[in-house]
């Protein structure tokens, strides 16, 4: 039996049902409490700057909203607190590329993907190679020579998240050593970087630009086919002879029992806001097509399940090449 933590005066009892207002929402009547977006990852980094980009579009069209961080586990610390929140439609799960690597090495809660449910997606961010702008290599032929001769010291967010797996699969590629450091999220990721903790990071484009923009970090290369037109004098991985594509998909999801009613007035709120003049701003800002980013439930979903099984498939071969960890 799920423990459901309601907000305001309710009781938390643990091993009860839970009681409350949230509880027995109707459709019709939804959202009857305040509706949590639960992130694995800590403030600052791009799943934050994420919602905080699209929260004040739904909080205008009625609805109130708090982050809350889980972190742990890569996610699985949030997956836990999402399958205690219940199904009463108030808990959405931020969801990314580390979350279904969370759940294919079976450190998860959730069995497979199919325990969720999606409700939208906001973007996919692409991932960059960072250095420091004084003392890293002045280019991406001085970070292979220098991943040649010694391993590379990566900053990421968790180990067997997005930008791990990322890595070593570029690594795999360029025939390079790495050395993997968690920093529990992008914004801290960026930090150990500027204060010389890691030889490189591999930030998502939201990440990327405020520190590129100070001139604190240099970008390397852009790991996908196409230059970001924010990015447009710094080459892709494509251009440099190592074809791999990284990025990080951010969308939304709730667990798969959620009664249908109240996953298709959670996708109306998160898609008005996410298709609102805010957040489309943010993401042309970025050097993205905004029109090609969000997504509804139906075609979310199909991208999760595709996604999960090439996560699944990824992680077969992550001892494959040259790497250190």
């Amino acid at each position: 039996m799920r423990m459901v933590q309601l907000i305001g005066l309710m009781l938390l009892v643990p091993g009860l049902p839970g009681i409350g207002p949230a509880q027995a929402c109707s459709a019709d009547a939804w959202p009857c409490a305040p509706i949590q977006v639960v992130s694995h990852a800590s403030a600052g980094g791009g799943t934050d700057l994420t919602i905080r980009e699209w929260l004040p579009a739904a909080e205008a069209a009625g609805a109130e909203l708090e982050v809350v961080y889980r972190q742990g586990g890569g996610a699985r610390a949030a997956h836990e607190y999402l399958a205690s929140r219940g199904t009463d439609g108030h808990t959405v799960l931020a969801l990314t590329e580390t979350h279904l690597y969370t759940i294919a090495r079976d450190q998860s809660p959730f069995a497979d993907i199919g325990e969720l449910q999606g409700v939208a997606r906001a973007v996919q961010d692409p991932q960059v190679i960072l250095v420091d702008a004084g003392s890293g290599p002045a280019d991406y032929a001085g970070l292979i020579d220098a991943g040649r001769r010694e391993p590379i010291l990566w900053g990421v967010a968790q180990i067997g998240g997005t930008e791990h797996v990322g890595i070593r699969r570029w690594a795999a590629l360029a025939g390079v050593e790495t050395r993997a450091i968690p920093f529990g999220g992008g914004g801290d990721m960026v930090a150990a970087l500027r204060a010389g903790a890691v030889d490189a990071i591999l930030a998502n484009l939201s990440e990327a630009r405020p520190v590129l923009a100070k001139g604190t970090a240099r970008a390397l290369a852009v790991l996908q086919r196409e230059r970001p037109t924010t990015l447009a004098d710094v080459p892709t991985s494509y251009e440099l002879g190592h074809p791999v594509t990284v990025a990080t998909t951010r969308g939304y999801a709730v667990l798969a029992d959620t009664p249908d009613p109240l996953v298709a007035r959670l996708e109306q709120l998160l898609l008005r806001a996410l298709r609102g003049p805010r957040f489309q701003t943010y993401l042309y800002g970025l050097g993205l097509d905004a029109r090609r980013q969000v997504l509804g439930a139906e075609r979310w979903q199909r991208q999760l399940e595709s996604a999960y099984e090439q996560a699944r498939s990824e992680l077969s071969g992550l001892d494959a090449g040259p790497r250190r960890e």
